[in-house]
């Protein structure tokens, strides 16, 4: 029911042109668009999502003590699950995904989520919050709980080879990294734990079908740890010789898809219209990013007013708060997609290339 941003790149060119139309119109935009679309459970009450694991999810998430930046992260990261569940449960019933190796993703992504935000179960001793929005407030010293990221960074930071600027955005870079490891680290934690459990169970899967599922599972262990070595590598290329004059791209996201678009073996004219896209994309992931930044302001501004206890000053806050918080969610979810058909369309064309 979302207007998605497709992979072309007059869509992408759309898509920024809508964003910047003005927080008002698409606001109220939005808002209509979702009580339009808004689905109900058995007993006609509207609900969220139109798949009673994910609202369950949902509701107990309202009910933590979440940041609201990270409950709008949550709220994106169940669209796109709900998103891959739809459209895989519309395959099954054409007859493909024989072997389960989708279905199996599909459960290890839901097992990832509910990892990721401290709702699997299990004590988490990682620090929930990611400093990414909060530049100034990292410690000295000890800005990124790896002894390798901690040591570069340091050697980086007292180089005198960067400027402010510059040390802004390869903080970004390794906060990008940090994050990838907290992920990696997840997503084996949730392999290792549900292979236990199919140890332990007769599964309807046999033979050839279970073995070919548990070798889908390892070669995306292995992919996502080629791609941190290369990410490290990046970085640590970055810190001894500095950003280039002609870096195209800022965002850790997109510089991450652009060299993996240049090692892709893709034609010239190829690269230049995913270069394009990518800048498209960029744009939207610096939106979105301001928009976190907005929704933070705005809680601290709504909790600064809730203690003072004028009603009036309250509502009002609280539909800014509101609007700000569905908006930032909407965009979350967009780029989220949007990220999704690039990575795709990127392994894919590498794919074709390879196989000629």
């Amino acid at each position: 029911h979302y207007r998605n941003c497709s992979s072309k790149p007059v869509s992408a060119l759309q898509c920024f042109v809508a964003l910047c139309l003005g927080v008002g119109v698409m606001a109220g935009k939005y808002t209509r668009e979702m009580n339009e679309a808004k689905p109900s459970d058995s007993d006609g009450q509207t609900v969220e999502f139109r798949i009673a694991k994910l609202n369950q999810v949902w509701e107990k998430a309202k009910r933590m003590q979440l940041s609201p930046v990270r409950l709008a992260e949550l709220h994106s990261d169940l669209k796109i699950q709900e998103k891959d569940e739809m459209q895989w449960k519309k395959l099954k019933a054409e007859g493909f995904d024989e072997n389960g190796e989708k279905e199996a993703q599909l459960r290890r992504n839901f097992n990832v989520i509910l990892a990721k935000y401290g709702m699997d179960g299990k004590r988490d001793t990682r620090p929930l919050e990611s400093n990414s929005l909060k530049d100034h407030d990292t410690k000295e010293g000890d800005a990124f709980d790896d002894p390798r990221l901690d040591k570069l960074w340091n050697k980086a930071k007292s180089s005198g080879k960067f400027s402010n600027e510059e040390l802004l955005s390869l903080k970004r870079e390794f906060q990008h990294h940090k994050d990838k490891i907290h992920e990696y680290n997840i997503l084996m934690d949730t392999i290792s734990r549900t292979e236990e459990i199919h140890k332990n169970v007769i599964s309807p899967l046999e033979g050839d079908a279970k073995e070919h599922v548990l070798h889908q599972k390892h070669t995306e262990l292995k992919q996502k740890m080629k791609d941190l070595n290369q990410g490290f590598e990046r970085l640590r290329k970055l810190s001894h010789e500095g950003f280039t004059e002609d870096s195209e791209f800022r965002e850790p996201r997109v510089i991450e898809l652009w060299e993996a678009a240049k090692r892709a073996n893709l034609s010239k004219d190829e690269l230049d219209s995913l270069k394009e896209e990518l800048h498209h994309f960029e744009t939207k992931v610096e939106k979105h990013t301001h928009y976190q930044e907005q929704l933070e302001l705005s809680h601290q501004k709504l909790q600064h007013v809730e203690a003072l206890g004028d009603k009036e000053h309250i509502k009002r806050n609280q539909e800014k708060y509101n609007t700000l918080s569905e908006k930032t969610r909407d965009m979350g979810y967009k780029m989220k997609k949007h990220l999704q058909d690039l990575s795709n369309k990127i392994s894919r064309q590498g794919l074709q290339h390879n196989e000629l």
